[in-house]
């Protein structure tokens, strides 16, 4: 039977994800996915400020701004002809929740693009995915898990986490229910197409025109010579989702003829709902992304929360299989991430029914874990940073925050207090108090959150001992 450390079942964006930030802390994980390749359509398209903070931190930022783009504005349309404009989000007001980011609206990439990406970094890190690879049970014990799969040899596992998806064969058979509801009863087709006599500058929406339609959206997937489509039915319809049967909806529902929709390269139908896990964990193995939440699909959250469950997981697996930090530091993963997906779950559903306008709720750079049994603040400023908060970018005496962050390694941000001696392991920058931040000492975790902050380094050394001999002694 083969071993390693961590099998992550699924090669989606949460398990590449979580592959590529395993990879760099040299923890042996092997990704297995049940499909024969990577997931072929366009699905999750928008990238949010914070995940592209993430995907910085974990080396392919270049390449997802390369492979995208920013989103179009809206162009709504009646009886064939251009209405007016519409905007998906008030850019100022995504600039203004951005604040110190360099990130300033999101980005648009279709999914199969972003997997690729990850996919390639995670070779680069010498990381391997399994294709192919249907796991059908897993035996649990003390010491690790078994990984069974419908063909092919048994795994032995540390640790498991299933990334398969809403229908996650793992969480199915780890017993844990999920609790939610049925966002919007009426069927949507989403697929990518090919279109001529369509310009690429719009999101191109057509409102429905009649008793029992539904609306029609095109928007050019940045990056690519595709379309995504999205159409909505009414209850109870089925969905065709050959060529002749998308040709038929986009010329009912827009001036296009049949024939302008050329080539459908991938499509999908599903029923917008919202849900959650009653637990992210079970012993030995954790759920992330789809397989631990379900979004409707309206304001981005549901990839971009997937690729943080990740980011929170990964370090914690390497501080307990790398750094010898005490295996409780894993019932965190759960306290931290359980209510994040919750809040954003509320939002994109609200956004979904109009309730909420993407913008400053939909950007994530607000998230924080102040009320985490990992955070611990001894200071009394009012009004700057807080330990639980994502530590903010910006520059002292020369050196960029975020490029000192860059790693899996803890940062210490000296800021007007004399830094303690710490080993070669912890980065640390150095200057005089300065805002957000104030003064005060404030170690940064490694995704990027304030861990401890005070005002001298009392405390300091019996906060860091949690996590192993490889951060701070």
């Amino acid at each position: 039977m083969s071993a390693a450390d961590v099998v992550i079942v699924g090669a989606g964006p949460t398990g590449l994800a979580l592959g590529v930030d395993l990879a760099r802390r040299g923890v042996d994980a092997l990704v297995v996915e049940k499909a024969d390749g990577l997931f072929p359509g366009s699905r999750g398209k928008g990238i949010q400020p914070r995940t592209m903070e993430v995907l910085e931190d974990l080396g392919v930022l270049d390449a997802i701004l390369a492979a995208g783009g920013p989103y179009p504005v809206g162009m709504i349309w009646q009886d064939g002809e251009r209405a007016g404009e519409h905007r998906m989000f008030d850019p100022a007001e995504v600039k203004e929740a951005a604040g110190d980011s360099a990130f300033t609206e999101p980005w648009m990439v279709p999914q199969w693009r972003t997997q690729e990406i990850l996919f390639t970094r995670l070779k680069e890190l010498g990381g391997r995915v399994d294709f192919g690879r249907e796991v059908v049970a897993l035996d649990q014990d003390d010491t690790g898990v078994t990984v069974r799969f419908a063909s092919g040899p048994d795994l032995r596992a540390g640790y498991v986490v299933a990334a398969d998806g809403g229908r996650s064969a793992v969480r199915r058979a780890l017993g844990i229910d999920m609790t939610g509801e049925t966002v919007d009863p009426n069927p949507v087709l989403v697929c990518d197409v090919r279109i001529t006599g369509l310009d690429r500058d719009n999101w191109h929406v057509f409102p429905p025109s009649g008793e029992g339609d539904g609306f029609l959206a095109i928007c050019p997937l940045a990056g690519t010579e595709d379309f995504q489509l999205v159409a909505q039915f009414p209850e109870g319809t089925e969905v065709d989702l050959s060529l002749d049967g998308i040709r038929k909806v986009a010329a009912a529902r827009s001036h296009l003829a049949p024939e302008d929709i050329t080539e459908v390269r991938w499509a999908s139908d599903f029923r917008p709902r919202a849900a959650l896990a009653d637990r992210f964990r079970s012993g030995r193995v954790f759920l992330a992304g789809d397989a631990a939440h379900v979004h409707s699909p309206a304001g981005g959250q549901g990839l971009n929360t997937s690729v943080q469950d990740a980011y929170n997981l990964g370090w914690k697996l390497g501080a307990v299989l790398r750094d010898g930090a005490d295996p409780a530091l894993l019932d965190s993963y759960e306290e931290e991430r359980r209510p994040i997906a919750a809040q954003m779950l509320g939002i994109s559903t609200g956004v979904h029914r109009g309730e909420v306008r993407r913008g400053a709720a939909t950007v994530q750079l607000g998230l924080g874990y102040r009320e985490s049994s990992l955070t611990q603040d001894t200071r009394d400023a009012v009004g700057t940073v807080r330990a639980g908060d994502r530590a903010p970018d910006g520059t002292v005496e020369g050196v960029r925050l975020f490029d000192a962050f860059r790693g899996p390694h803890w940062t210490l941000v000296a800021l007007g207090v004399a830094a303690p001696g710490l080993p070669e392991s912890v980065r640390v920058v150095r200057g005089s108090a300065q805002e957000p931040y104030g003064k005060g000492l404030f170690l940064v975790r490694p995704d990027g959150y304030v861990g401890w902050a005070g005002n001298s380094a009392a405390g300091l050394g019996e906060y860091v001992a949690r996590f192993g001999s490889h951060t701070v002694s």
